[in-house]
């Protein structure tokens, strides 16, 4: 058996092993634990604040003047100006805490002006 005609065949098997692994990681086919475990926690953190969103706006809806509010909600350009609005009344804030998530503040935002929107429309 001639070894020197297999030679060029371990070369190539072992650069395509190196290349496929490295286009693997980097595609994210493959993924480390510790990212997963960290996807896994921004997932269920967005999964959360949307969830708390929900109370946000029944307690924007169950506010005072709640409809002059929503129209000066309506009347801010950007979103964040909305959330940091949100923020400020403490509708974000989430009963028995002291503080607000900015993820449920912007969530509930989008919500209160969807609401608007959809109403609007009809």
């Amino acid at each position: 058996m001639d070894y020197a005609q297999f030679k060029p065949f371990g070369w190539g098997l072992a650069v395509g092993a190196i290349v496929l692994l490295i286009l693997m990681f980097s595609t994210g086919w493959v993924v480390t634990s510790s990212t997963a475990k960290q996807k896994a926690q921004e997932r269920a953190e967005k999964a959360v604040d949307k969830q708390m969103a929900e109370i946000c706006v029944y307690q924007f809806k169950h506010a005072d003047n709640s409809q002059q509010k929503l129209k000066k909600m309506t009347e801010m350009e950007y979103n964040w100006d909305r959330a940091e609005y949100i923020r400020e009344h403490g509708w974000a804030s989430m009963p028995g805490e002291e503080s607000s998530s900015s993820g449920v503040a912007d969530n509930c935002a989008k919500r209160i002006m969807k609401m608007y929107q959809d109403k609007k429309g009809s």
